[in-house]
């Protein structure tokens, strides 16, 4: 996996982030860790480790993605968040069924057959099968986890998307312009792995409503 680079966005994980990099170090790719400057002990947690560091300007978790996926020179690039939830032995099938389909983009989802999930709750669930049914119903895009940001794609490609959403809203900006660029989406089984900190950064409430109306105003904006 030569060509494809690992972009971690890491704030505030001091904890989870020196474990997940232990664990994906013999991986053959690019590991890029998107920090804010000021978050000094995430920083000085992964000293030792062969990775990058990319400082983001702004803040957020949006902010971080696009700063990362703009520094990224290799072919292929992946979201793996520090969290610990994502597995690395899933990228080899990702990478597959990427390049075999001829894809841009490929989702992993927790929903699929063979799929599931050690961190979701009842409130994340239920709000990860709304949004994706509402997107399916306004934009036709067929995927059944459409939140869930274990993504790998095209550099090139999404950097010509033109993607601004600094916070959360990021999440849902991605497959909606891609879809609406007509580029090919794609989604595969996953599994979501318990978080090592235990923390969701995620307001469910708060965060879902932003994700609902900025869904709203890009349906409207593109009717």
């Amino acid at each position: 996996m030569t060509n494809l680079t690992l972009l971690i966005p890491a704030k505030n994980e001091k904890e989870s982030l020196p474990v997940v990099l232990e664990e994906i170090k013999k991986l053959d790719c690019k590991i890029k860790v998107i920090l804010e400057k000021d978050d000094l002990e995430t920083i000085n947690s992964i000293k030792g480790f062969n990775c990058e560091i990319v400082y983001q300007k702004g803040k957020g978790y949006g902010d971080a993605l696009i700063h990362g996926i703009n520094s990224v020179d290799t072919q292929f690039f992946c979201i793996f968040n520090a969290d610990g939830s994502f597995d690395p032995k899933e990228l080899d099938a990702m990478k597959s069924k990427l390049v075999d389909t001829k894809s841009n983009f490929i989702f992993a989802s927790r929903y699929e057959k063979n799929s599931g999930s050690d961190d979701d709750t009842f409130v994340t669930l239920i709000g990860n099968y709304f949004f994706s049914y509402l997107c399916k119903i306004l934009f036709n895009i067929k995927i059944k986890d459409i939140l869930y940001t274990f993504v790998m794609g095209e550099t090139q490609t999404a950097k010509k998307i033109s993607l601004k959403q600094t916070d959360f809203t990021f999440c849902i900006e991605l497959p909606i312009k891609a879809h609406l660029k007509m580029l090919k989406i794609t989604s595969i089984n996953s599994f979501e792995r318990s978080r090592i900190a235990g923390q969701k950064k995620v307001n469910a409430f708060k965060d879902g409503l932003y994700i609902l109306i900025y869904i709203f105003r890009l349906f409207f904006k593109f009717k």
